[in-house]
């Protein structure tokens, strides 16, 4: 991996590129942010996901809308439903090239029709509005480092796999197979266009993330006339609840945390139904492996209650992505990269989760935060810094051509997840 910080004329010839380009694709990035695609807005989702068919149809790829299948989720009465979410967007090309990168993405966004809408210019070059950093532009960022890699000499020696879903924000259940299939399919390195920080700096580790949902019953009775005869899912609830949240602070770097409690009814009616939905996040997988025993205990023991039964469902969707040698070696090589084009880039260790814990877990090192800069996401606050266009579209076309080229050594770096 030598020479990295330095730019060769076809580095500047794509620098120079992607900087004609910022006009484009911060307007497209707009127009984007004005299609609603929240993770629950079907018919914004399948109406956007044509748009972006469209704008990716500009790569020299096969481009593909994948239907996705359906996952189950447990509903307000405590029954197993399965939901359906919108297309995966798949692209493909040149697959027998001898190095292989693994792009991913995600067109939803967690703001539902109707709740944060619109663009407004801050000033200060930064833009406001729904989804305009995460990931939006991110995805603009993607398309735009791809075409001018694949403008420059170096398209032959280098193939790729893109995966750009539309469920992300609620876990990735419709599209994770998807993401695993792309990473096997002889990925060396995986890109993914998750925002970076505001400050620039960048995801370093990342813990893994857990949703369960536990489904308690009771038995129902007269609240006033046959108390005794009831036996309470809410009481049941409670108690888990209490020794759930107990929990943190027992193992290092595990946190649990309990976001929603329903059941019950009218208040003469002892309560037959509780569910309890709550997250864990955890470093490793040990550590994983501890929080998902201690809710399969904690769960046992709401059920040892006389009267009480139950389900549990859920786990860890994303496993934990730890730093390792190989995820060292490719900080190192974006870090290097980054310096080409004035650039000191830092990596921080995160609780947050994306689809680089999927690729990883597959067996692929990765860097997950190669969208724009952008700040308070998942807020009506969430902005965009739009210098960080050109920046992030060039470091990523720089990292392509080096992997292409050979400086940076995509094979070997994969080799080390191995050892």
């Amino acid at each position: 991996m030598n020479d990295l910080s330095r730019l060769t004329n076809d580095d500047e010839a794509a620098r120079e590129r992607i900087e004609s380009a910022v006009a484009d694709m911060l307007a497209r990035t707009c127009a984007w942010s004005d299609m609603n695609t929240g993770s629950w807005n079907i018919e914004g989702l399948n109406a956007f996901s044509g748009v972006l068919a469209n704008a990716f149809s500009e790569l020299d790829a096969d481009i593909r809308l994948q239907e996705a299948p359906g996952f189950e989720t447990i509903d307000s009465s405590g029954n197993t439903q399965t939901v359906h979410t919108a297309p995966i967007l798949r692209a493909s090309a040149r697959t027998t090239a001898p190095v292989q990168v693994v792009l991913t993405g995600h067109y939803d966004t967690v703001f539902p029709k109707g709740t944060f809408e619109g663009v407004t210019d801050l000033g200060d070059g930064r833009f406001n509005g729904p989804g305009l950093a995460d990931m939006k532009g991110g995805l603009c960022v993607m398309l735009e480092a791809m075409k001018t890699f694949e403008a420059g000499p170096f398209r032959d020696r280098l193939g790729y796999q893109i995966v750009i879903t539309p469920d992300e924000e609620i876990g990735n259940h419709a599209s994770s197979a998807a993401l695993t299939e792309a990473a096997r399919s002889g990925a060396h390195i995986g890109m993914t266009y998750e925002p970076a920080m505001d400050t620039g700096a960048m995801a370093g580790g990342r813990k893994g993330s857990a949703v369960f949902d536990i489904v308690l019953h009771g038995k129902a009775a007269h609240a006033g006339r046959a108390k005794e005869e009831g036996r309470s899912a809410i009481e049941a609830a409670a108690e888990l609840v209490v020794a759930l949240e107990g929990l943190n602070g027992k193992r290092d770097g595990v946190t649990f945390n309990v976001g929603v409690i329903e059941g019950g009814g009218a208040v003469n009616i002892v309560p037959d139904l509780a569910i309890v939905r709550f997250g864990a996040r955890a470093p490793d997988a040990a550590a994983a492996a501890w929080a998902t025993d201690s809710v399969d205990r904690l769960f046992a023991q709401a059920r040892s209650r006389p009267g009480i039964s139950g389900h549990l469902h859920g786990g860890f969707y994303r496993p934990p992505k730890p730093r390792n040698t190989a995820q060292q070696a490719i900080f190192a090589a974006v870090h290097a990269t980054g310096q080409a084009i004035g650039l000191d880039l830092e990596f921080i260790d995160t609780g947050g989760v994306c689809e680089g814990n999927n690729i990883f877990a597959a067996g692929v090192p990765n860097v997950d935060t190669l969208g724009v800069r952008g700040g308070r996401i998942h807020s009506h606050e969430e902005f965009v810094v739009t210098e960080s266009f050109a920046e992030r579209a060039t470091l990523s076309a720089l990292l392509l051509n080096r992997l292409a080229d050979g400086r940076m050594d995509g094979p070997r770096i994969k080799a080390m997840m191995e050892n």
